[in-house]
């Protein structure tokens, strides 16, 4: 699964692992993402969405058909 969020477009950080004498080797930070499954009444079927923990609060917050509409006005597949 990449660590990529459909709604948000959030995707991996880089940076450093610091250790304690200060030597720095590569790392990703990747965000929280899950994949959830949801009801789509306008169109009768669930779908499945890669989501990050904040677009999972955004779903709640602004219902799933503004959201599938915000995915597909970026041009993703829903």
């Amino acid at each position: 699964m990449s660590a990529h969020c459909q709604l948000t477009g959030r995707q991996p950080g880089f940076g450093h692992h610091v250790s304690h004498s200060h030597r720095r080797t590569k790392r990703r930070f990747d965000p929280n993402v899950q994949r959830k499954r949801y009801w789509l009444p306008s169109e009768g079927r669930h779908i499945r969405l890669t989501l990050s923990a904040k677009a999972i609060r955004t779903v709640d917050v602004i219902g799933i058909e503004a959201a599938v509409a915000r995915i597909r006005a970026r041009g993703g597949k829903v």
